[in-house]
């Protein structure tokens, strides 16, 4: 059986959705997330927001805004697993066992961090000015997002491609020092669109928020049609020839117009089209692509307890499968249940005991034992003694509870009484094998209390 891919895609709740972000981001991840193959997880990344942004209305609104775009665009909750960051609380509990294994140099190098002390130290400011442990930490939080899940492809810009690096670097580290040759954790990838389109905004500059030069999504038609009036236009008239080329208002009816579309577009800007009949036509392209999906979208804005639902149903998915999980962790790194423990502890030993066992034989002239753990294992093999009495005031001794000298010599070990060597173990694999198999010993010959 294939396994399939397991894609994580992570949306900041920090604005209302515009038409750059549909065509760049939400568009192509609702088309991928349809192959069979794939196994999709997405989440609002509220957590990230905090970071960003420090008014709270303006969070809870983007929050819904981002669930409503998404689900009005296509997503299928039954298909994927949709779900808020912030409802699932394994993921800040992961956060802080991954900031304990991260290194500082780690994440002096992330480029946001740098960013901002650069512009401090241009300012002649406090190089630290204004920095938060958020934006330090962020990478750590990013990495818990991915590693969580086992996310083997991440979709990402360009600038978030060090993010996924570093969380392939904190998971190594994790799995080194933890694993005992387990891999918790799976090492992501960052996955590239090339063909992504970044769409311009009214001014020609990318689309965004910051520049306040965005096209609204699902806003009303009215709207959307005031906001493409005001894409700036070279000033030649009505039957002169345009450039499509040099066009944002060509580059937008490209991105989403079928190639027939685009070339018969083209052709009419060639031949003398004027600007305000190609915004027209341009509005009436996105109306007719996203007329429905703003229906839907107003729907589930005036339900919010839909989406509520919808979301609480995402994260119990979510939970599945980072609750066990994080277990596993939990107890990689020493935080333990006392009582599991004593009581694996316990029978363990008793079996341990029980099942080990001592087996004696002559060789030659001389008299010998063996130490046999549960499954048969050789523990011990003892030295030669003249008689069977004396064998077995040996055997007697090592199971009289007294501390037992035990000491290793690279692959194997040899057990000592009253400073002479009794017996010796076979040579291990490997450390690792030497000193489990030490371990067995002393529980096989600690006496059971009964």
């Amino acid at each position: 059986m294939t396994t399939r891919t397991r894609i994580l895609t992570g949306i900041t709740t920090t604005g209302t959705p515009h038409l750059g972000n549909y065509a760049g981001a939400i568009r192509p991840a609702i088309v991928a997330s349809r192959d069979s193959n794939a196994d999709s997880f997405y989440f609002l990344a509220d957590y990230h927001a905090l970071i960003k942004c420090d008014d709270p209305l303006r969070i809870q609104r983007s929050r819904l805004e981002i669930a409503a775009t998404w689900l009005a665009g296509g997503l299928d909750v039954d298909r994927v697993t949709f779900y808020r960051q912030s409802d699932i609380p394994e993921i800040p509990e992961l956060t802080w066992l991954l900031t304990c294994v991260a290194a500082k140099g780690l994440l002096n190098r992330a480029h946001a961090y740098k960013a901002s002390v650069d512009k401090n130290v241009e300012t002649g400011e406090d190089p630290d000015a204004g920095i938060t442990m958020g934006l330090y930490s962020y990478p750590v939080l990013m990495a818990a997002d991915i590693l969580m899940f086992n996310a083997h492809k991440v979709p990402v810009g360009r600038d978030q491609i060090q993010h996924v690096e570093m969380a392939r670097d904190i998971g190594q580290r994790f799995n080194h020092l933890f694993g005992q040759g387990k891999e918790f954790f799976t090492m992501p990838e960052a996955l590239i669109e090339e063909s992504v389109a970044t769409l311009p905004g009214l001014d020609g500059r990318k689309m965004s928020k910051s520049y306040d030069n965005t096209i609204p999504l699902f806003s009303s038609a009215k709207d959307m049609k005031d906001a493409i009036s005001r894409i700036v236009t070279d000033s030649r008239a009505p039957g002169e020839a345009k450039d499509p080329d040099n066009s944002h208002l060509f580059t937008l009816f490209q991105a989403f117009a079928t190639p027939a579309q685009a070339d018969e577009f083209r052709s009419e800007l060639l031949q003398g089209l004027g600007w305000g009949e190609a915004k027209n036509r341009l509005f009436q392209l996105l109306d007719n692509e996203l007329g429905e999906s703003r229906e839907r979208y107003q729907q589930l804005i005036e339900r919010p307890a839909d989406l509520e639902d919808i979301l609480q149903h995402g994260a119990k998915k979510a939970r599945a499968v980072a609750t066990p999980f994080l277990q596993e962790l939990r107890e990689a790194v020493g935080l333990r249940s006392f009582v599991a423990q004593t009581q694996v502890a316990a029978t363990t030993k008793k079996k341990a005991a029980k099942a080990a066992r001592f087996v004696s034989f002559r060789e030659d002239d001389s008299f010998r034992f063996r130490l046999l753990a549960a499954d048969g294992e050789q523990l011990l093999l003892s030295r030669n003694f003249a008689d069977g009495k004396t064998a077995g005031q040996v055997t007697k001794q090592l199971q009289a509870g007294q501390p037992l000298d035990v000491r290793s010599e690279d692959l194997s070990f040899s057990v000592w009484l009253e400073g002479e060597c009794v017996a010796d173990s076979p040579a291990f694999a490997d450390s690792a094998a030497r000193d489990t198999a030490i371990d067995a010993l002393r529980i096989a010959l600690t006496p059971i209390q009964e």
